[in-house]
């Protein structure tokens, strides 16, 4: 009768969910931090792009190398489902990093996996069935080599948005990050380990907080400033620029590394080899701060908490 029951709620959309004290015991004891340098894959979409992993492997050092598949606002099950067209894989992938994801997974040559699933996350969750791919690729991830560590990348939605930009950040974490990915991916057992959180998201939103209130930094006044401008010089309310993308690496470095990234060079290279955009001095400090502070006060990542 239970299992009739299951298959009927399954048949209307239910799916199997932790609550919220059940995910955080998933969370209570940090990872160790990682003894070598890194492999990492990187799955998703143009808030990936090609810049912020190079910016990543420049912030880790010598040893850290990284493979991606990549496509225009695809989600998860587009990279998971054999028949299901990546928008614009041509092009996002027409670099020497690309590499086929399943078959990088599958190979075991990866120390970590960076999942990343399309922005709006609302429809992500509602039309393309957000944790069940998650759980797909993380299974995969674990069975394949139960080392490797999953990561789930938080982003952002747009500039615009008319809940507020900051709010939905502030909203978002709990309600679909975390209550319908991670509770919904986890709750059958049988990832075998966490998804871990690289929360950038919540990054930007410290961050940016931290800015307007003081009334800005010199190079940098206001959260739009993080973000691209489009050919015809009007802003691009969802694609970061070299700021935006250095901040975003940041946030990587700190929970994949379990180290502070306060001190870290910010005169980096974007992937084509030209000099990226550099934040002043001043802004560089504040926001391997701020990356810190959240990394640290942010179980789901993994990190030890409170760690300065």
């Amino acid at each position: 009768m239970k299992y009739v029951m299951v298959l009927a709620l399954a048949a209307c959309g239910w799916q199997k969910s932790l609550d919220p004290a059940e995910l955080s015991a998933l969370y209570a004891l940090p990872l160790p931090p990682p003894d070598k340098p890194l492999r990492v894959f990187h799955i998703g979409h143009s808030l990936v792009g090609r810049d912020m992993p190079v910016m990543l492997e420049q912030l880790a050092g010598q040893g850290h190398d990284h493979r991606s598949q990549l496509g225009w606002g695809v989600a998860l099950k587009s990279h998971w489902e054999p028949d299901v067209p990546i928008n614009g894989f041509e092009q996002e992938n027409a670099h020497p990093r690309y590499q086929d994801a399943t078959e990088a997974i599958k190979s075991g040559d990866f120390d970590a996996l960076v999942l990343t699933e399309m922005v709006e996350i609302k429809d992500a969750i509602k039309y393309f069935d957000s944790p069940t791919y998650l759980r797909h690729w993380a299974h995969l991830a674990h069975n394949t080599r139960p080392t490797m560590r999953v990561y789930l990348y938080e982003t952002w939605h747009q500039l615009d948005d008319p809940q507020g930009w900051l709010q939905r950040l502030d909203d978002d974490l709990s309600r679909h990050w975390e209550g319908e990915l991670l509770a919904k991916a986890l709750a059958h057992g049988d990832t075998t380990a966490p998804i871990y959180v690289i929360p950038a998201g919540q990054v930007m939103a410290r961050f940016v907080r931290r800015l307007e209130k003081d009334g800005g930094r010199p190079g940098l006044s206001s959260r739009e400033d993080l973000f691209a401008m489009t050919a015809n010089g009007t802003r691009d309310n969802i694609h970061i620029n070299d700021l935006g993308s250095y901040l975003v690496a940041l946030t990587h470095y700190a929970v994949m590394y379990h180290r502070s990234p306060v001190g870290l060079p910010h005169r980096l290279l974007r992937a084509d080899g030209s000099a990226a955009d550099a934040p002043s001095d001043e802004v560089a400090k504040m926001m391997q701060e701020v990356v810190w502070e959240v990394v640290t006060s942010y179980p789901k990542t993994g990190v030890l908490q409170g760690k300065r």
